[in-house]
């Protein structure tokens, strides 16, 4: 018996029958040549720099499953991954860690290729296994599990807790289960035939199917036998769509995600249209008003009742309080920002679900690049704001998303290492992220430092600062900066928790996210509606005479992540079935990290777009 599909569906069979799958071809190998060394010190610098990077880049190079093409009987790799709890899906533990046996071919070692599957927990073990390129076995006994005690007592565990593993061959990636239980749960039994029906086209590999066969009883102190077979068949996939049959139009492709970018869409034309009919509106009157004041004389204006956002243009361009942590989230922001729009368009333009970790990977490498976004914005607000410990303020800019993340990480390798998980990050790794972010992220972070000083450090506001700050003034409870900053992020939420959905269920189940024209989208709608809101709240602020909107700004969009981060806690509840201790913590700390930079990149984007409104209005009215 067969299905289609993932390891999703031979969850919901349970058990019986085998798992076609096939999905992603993998990364090539991360092969380098050897340079002699240069004497000049720059170029070694550089030279590490690059080498650095290069680990994140999904290189392709090498020959056979690295290049995808193979000679008739010429060797196919089985690779063995990993093995783990289907609800579980980041719990993950190397194939072998179960007791079984491995074939008699001799055993070919596997290094990780690129940074992002080092980071990822992918485990690949040679199975011994004899595949030859369009060459059939028959089935055949590969090897023979002496079941004792301790080894049934292994696999009861895993099929109680519906274990499924995961091979590749060719990069193409193939899930079975391990075994089943009975109706009553009192036998459990193994599958012990592996059945491989492989396509071809021309001299490339494009389809990979596994039936799981032979249910075995275990009984303690037998011994079972471990077969497979292969059939190989010619298809007419291109090489090119091998892949889409692991794709889910029918999910991503469903009409309430239409519906819902419908509706953003909807929201969008809402809000563009309140700011521009009744904002402007209320702003062409304030003008009209405060040009009529301008034509009284000064005992009519000192006996005439002032009021509004004008009164406070003194104040309003005063540098926000800790401009050091403030100007570094906004550069923070600013680069997470162009991370974000640099690997959707990537993705949308290169199939990146195809190769091992290329995802994580490319996000690594294009953080490291756009570090000088970063140092540009930060370090130019900061001198904006009056800031001298400009050093000081590059470096919290340059380390605060590096060490969110990797604190996170460090505290939930902990557990991977208690639990023996492959999710555990290597020591090699940890040095390599390390040596990224002194050698790369620093060094970059400077130069757009230096740039951002020097091209627009020079403040040119429209308005003078008072020497002494002006009195804010009491005002109606809703328009404490408290409370815009807990009501200003549930329009961007609302316009983006549908995508929401289809994220998290990529990431946290078993589905290829691939359509990234719709997370472009939302991104800009996420955008546009991130400053509309921000810039209503800001207006209102200054109409209550209080000027404290550079921080009210940045954590009413910011508040985003609250609401982003409620929603984790309903999805996981409700929509997912995950249990144990390394599972909870990792979903928690990693939506935790999620969250956080999206708040920031709101922020950013809030504050950014504020900042523009500020400095119009008060540039087209006459100050004295």
């Amino acid at each position: 018996m067969t299905w289609p599909g993932g390891p999703e569906v031979a969850s919901q069979v349970g058990v019986g029958g085998g798992a076609r799958a096939g999905s992603a071809a993998g990364p090539a190998a991360c092969a380098g040549t050897r340079r002699p060394e240069m004497a000049a010190p720059g170029l070694l610098l550089l030279r590490a720099a690059a080498a650095l990077l290069l680990l994140c880049l999904p290189p392709r190079v090498r020959a056979d499953e690295h290049v995808h093409t193979y000679q008739d009987k010429e060797e196919v790799v089985l690779w063995m991954n990993t093995v783990g709890p289907y609800h579980n899906r980041q719990e993950t533990y190397k194939y072998f860690s179960l007791p079984f046996c491995v074939g008699s071919k001799k055993s070919i070692s596997h290094y990780h290729e690129t940074l992002g599957e080092a980071l990822q927990g992918v485990e690949l073990e040679f199975s011994g296994l004899d595949i030859k390129f369009k060459d059939d076995v028959m089935q055949t006994t590969y090897c023979e599990i002496d079941l004792d005690k301790g080894r049934r007592e292994a696999f009861v565990y895993a099929i109680k807790n519906h274990y499924w593993y995961q091979m590749y061959i060719d990069d193409l990636p193939i899930w079975g289960i391990v075994g089943e239980a009975d109706e009553n749960g009192e036998d459990y039994y193994l599958w012990t035939y592996k059945k491989l029906e492989i396509g071809y086209n021309a001299n490339r590999i494009v389809d990979v199917n596994l039936t799981s066969e032979g249910k075995v009883k275990l009984v303690p102190n037998t011994k079972i036998q471990m077969s497979y077979s292969v059939k190989w068949k010619k298809s007419d996939v291109k090489f090119e769509d091998r892949f889409d049959k692991y794709l889910d139009p029918s999910f991503f492709q469903h009409r309430i995600h239409w519906f819902s970018i419908f509706n953003s869409f909807m929201m969008v034309i809402f809000l563009v249209g309140l700011v521009s009919m009744i904002l402007m509106r209320t702003l062409r009157k304030d003008y009209a008003r405060y040009s009529k004041e301008e034509e009284m004389d000064d005992m009519d204006r000192d006996l005439g009742d002032e009021y509004g956002w004008k009164q406070v243009h003194g104040d309003v361009f005063r540098p926000s309080s800790h401009p050091l942590i403030f100007s570094s989230l906004i550069g923070s922001g600013c680069q997470i920002f162009a991370v974000s729009l640099i690997v959707i368009v990537v993705a949308m333009i290169e199939d990146l679900y195809t190769e091992r970790g290329s995802m994580l990977s490319t996000a690594i490498f294009v953080y490291a690049a756009t570090s000088p976004v970063n140092g540009y914005f930060g370090g130019s607000l900061y001198a904006r704001q009056g800031g001298r410990r400009w050093i000081k303020q590059m470096f919290i800019g340059a380390f605060l998303i590096p060490a969110m993340v990797c604190g996170t990480a460090f505290f939930i390798n902990f557990i991977a290492i208690y639990y023996h998980a492959s999710r555990a990050i290597p020591f090699g790794t940890m040095v390599a992220v390390c040596c990224i972010c002194f050698f790369v992220i620093l060094p970059l972070n400077l130069v757009g430092t230096i740039l951002g000083r020097n091209l627009s450090g020079q403040p040119n506001f429209p308005c003078r600062v008072n020497a002494v700050p002006r009195p804010i003034p009491e005002k109606k409870w809703f328009m404490e900066p408290a409370v815009i900053v807990c009501l200003g992020g549930i329009l961007p939420f609302g316009s983006i928790f549908i995508e929401m959905y289809f994220i998290f269920t990529s990431f946290w189940a078993y589905k290829i996210y691939y359509v990234y024209g719709f997370m472009m989208l939302v991104l800009v709608i996420l955008c546009i509606v991130t400053v509309c809101v921000t810039i209503v709240c800001t207006y209102f602020l200054l109409n209550a005479e209080d000027y404290r909107w550079q921080w009210t700004s940045f954590l009413s969009a910011a508040s985003t992540a609250i609401y982003v981060y409620m929603y984790s806690f309903y999805y996981y509840f409700f929509k997912t079935k995950m249990y144990g201790l390394f599972q909870t913590s990792f979903y928690f700390g990693y939506m935790a990290v999620f969250s956080t930079a999206l708040g920031i990149m709101c922020g950013a984007i809030g504050y950014m777009g504020t900042s523009a409104f500020v400095r119009k209005i008060y540039t087209n009215v006459k100050i004295d």
